[in-house]
């Protein structure tokens, strides 16, 4: 990959990594206390995983958005994928302000529902600009179906 433009790569990586933080600022301080007294499925990574994790993804997305971006918004296409892309950021940093933040865990498990298919034709439109972009998207979207399965559980075991 050859960066062109690096001011929009490392405003797209941190424009993604900002969300990242804002959803910290929900989610940390609940791990400890609200979160650990949930019972939890067999199946949940430990919490050291989440923030490493979260941090590469957001990373991947970012530079996702670079490689469509970097293709022209004047061209529709292109801009349309740009500005779900944005909406889709913003869906994702509110799952944490609901599930952390509020502890509302079905609404939470609504929103990532929503999410997963905001993401999902997010891959596609990505996949038709740039196939790279899209196949950035794959651990995204495989992360969040596990986050999903992880919420519908949590709302499960704690109703």
């Amino acid at each position: 990959m050859t960066v062109k433009e690096p001011r929009k790569l490392i405003f797209s990586v941190a424009v993604c990594q900002a969300a990242g933080f804002i959803g910290s600022l929900f989610t940390a301080p609940a791990i400890p206390t609200w979160y650990a007294g949930l019972n939890k499925p067999s199946f949940t990574p430990p919490d050291a995983v989440f923030a490493p994790v979260w941090i590469s993804l957001y990373t991947l997305m970012g530079i996702a958005l670079y490689l469509v971006w970097r293709k022209t918004t004047r061209k529709r296409r292109v801009r349309t994928a740009v500005n779900l892309f944005f909406f889709q950021l913003g869906v994702n940093a509110l799952w944490s302000i609901l599930f952390f933040g509020f502890r509302e865990i079905f609404i939470a498990l609504l929103e990532i529902v929503f999410l997963w298919a905001l993401i999902a034709i997010l891959l596609r439109r990505f996949w038709e600009i740039d196939k790279t972009a899209g196949w950035l998207l794959v651990p995204y979207l495989l992360w969040v179906t596990i986050a999903a399965l992880l919420n519908f559980s949590l709302w499960i075991l704690n109703s």
